[in-house]
């Protein structure tokens, strides 16, 4: 069984220096590099003067072919300034400076006073005009190379001339990568980690390698992010390439490409099209507004097309990424045909106020996407949506078994992050993913998240009334499966 068929991540555990590592769902992490830069440690605890160490996988194109790079960033901080130091600004090697140092020397309070005070207002005149060299543990430090005899790996190490940061990096190529050289390259950062803060310093602390991703609170529609987003794997990778052309504006504008500022998706209800949408503006770091149809649709003759022209006209004022999302598209601009009832001309005039400011909007403000979802295409008038409005059109089916599984895997692992802790088990460790994707047949992913809902319901008013429950079982997930779907 593959390490992704199990609801609760599998790692290895290790010992180094004193330290134990372990490392949790590492086959997942290194194929989520290949389309994400992944974050590791950063919220770990380390030994003086190591403040904090960023270790970051990504892929990057090599000399040859594509390659994982693994690169570590370990800040330390600088030399403090103490008392002595600032009495150094001050004392200087002149007469008078050794004989006010013999006074303090032999305890003279009032001298001491007085220096401290001129070396206090000293010290903050050389910082204002950057005289002080702020240094720290690495620093005189020569670059390096270090290696792991065991796969054969080598990390350059080099060092910031202030000595407050060490930056190791490693490559390896894409198609050869495993566990095992994260494991190196984890080795490799303690080693530095351990030449800057003693042999001793890691003793009895305990490091977890998993994903920065990995949410510490359930995960909602506001946070979710397309790492969370269980299978529908064409789907996220298309909306990637969208966050790409956001995240390089430079290249967009070297080759006078127009990035695709209008998106419809399409397909039946609960297959995760608002959650996509929102994922993609989280992935892009948009500001994300959402227009509902109460928000256009007015009862009084022009009021919607007025409604319209004023969505609009914000949008083109946006200064910063933003998404806007009108949810149910069809229910704001679906007509069929062109009927001649004082309706149907109504519906007319609301598309056609919606394609002039849409071109208006993509000619004035690159800033702005545009994102519509509905559950029936076939309702929008074509000419609304064609390309030059609506570049992108994606279809989000009902998820087949194996995504199905993969919705329970996500789910499953985000309520484990968020509520799981030393005595508490929330699933049970034995849980059949495959047989829960097939068990699953037609249903959504909204439908898989209400599954979970009613489960966790039932196990807390059970705990509320004996005092205690058990995890959740296989058999109660396939149980809560069949009660929804009737």
């Amino acid at each position: 069984m593959s390490e992704a068929s199990f609801a609760r991540p599998r790692g290895e555990t290790f010992e180094y220096a004193g330290a134990t590592v372990e490392m949790l769902d590492t086959a997942t992490l290194l194929a989520a590099a290949r389309v994400n830069p992944v974050g590791l440690l950063r919220h770990a605890t380390w030994p003086a003067p190591v403040q904090r160490v960023d270790l970051t996988v990504t892929s990057v194109a090599g000399p040859g072919a594509p390659a994982h790079l693994f690169t570590a960033r370990i800040s330390c901080e600088p030399e403090p300034m103490t008392a002595e130091r600032m009495r150094g600004l001050v004392l200087g090697r002149d007469p008078i400076g050794l004989l006010l140092a013999k006074r303090i020397a032999a305890g003279d309070q009032v001298t001491t006073m007085i220096v401290d005070s001129v070396g206090t207002a000293a010290a903050a005149a050389y910082r204002k005009l950057g005289l002080v060299k702020t240094s720290g543990p690495a620093a005189d430090r020569e670059p390096a190379v270090i290696a792991d005899a065991v796969v054969g790996m080598q990390a350059t190490v080099t060092y910031a001339p202030s000595g407050t940061v060490a930056h190791l990096e490693a490559q390896v190529p894409r198609d050869e990568v495993g566990p095992e050289h994260l494991r190196a390259f984890v080795t490799l950062t303690l080693q530095a980690v351990i030449d800057l803060t003693g042999p001793d310093a890691l003793a009895g602390r305990r490091y977890v390698i998993s994903r920065e991703t990995l949410p510490k609170a359930p995960p909602t529609t506001r946070t979710v992010t397309l790492d969370m987003v269980g299978g529908l794997t064409e789907v996220v990778a298309e909306l990637r390439q969208i966050a790409t052309s956001f995240a390089h504006p430079e290249a967009m504008a070297r080759w006078g490409a127009r990035r695709p500022q209008g998106i419809l998706m399409y397909g039946p209800p609960g297959t995760g099209k608002t959650m996509l949408s929102r994922a993609l503006a989280n992935e892009i770091g948009a500001d994300f507004r959402e227009i509902r149809t109460p928000e256009i649709l007015d009862k009084y003759l022009g009021g919607s097309e007025r409604n319209i022209k004023h969505i609009f006209r914000e949008a083109r004022r946006y200064r910063v990424p933003t998404l806007i999302l009108f949810d149910e598209f069809d229910s704001i601009v679906s007509y069929a045909g062109a009927g001649g009832d004082a309706a149907s001309q109504a519906l007319n005039a609301v598309a056609g106020i919606f394609k002039q400011e849409m071109n208006d909007l993509i000619e004035v403000n690159p800033n702005v996407l545009v994102v519509a979802t509905t559950n029936f295409p076939h309702r929008v008038d074509e000419s609304l949506i064609r390309s030059g409005r609506f570049d992108v059109k994606i279809s989000v089916p009902r998820p087949d078994e194996n995504t199905r599984a993969e919705i329970f895997r996500k789910m499953i692992r985000g309520l484990i992050a968020a509520h799981e802790s030393d005595g508490f088990r929330m699933f049970a460790d034995d849980l059949d993913l495959s047989a829960l994707g097939v068990a699953s047949t037609g249903m959504t992913g909204a439908d898989i998240k209400e599954v979970l809902r009613r489960v966790q319901l039932t196990k807390a008013m059970q705990e509320a009334r004996a005092g205690a429950a058990s995890p959740i079982s296989q058999q109660e997930l396939v149980d809560a499966v069949r009660e929804l779907r009737g």
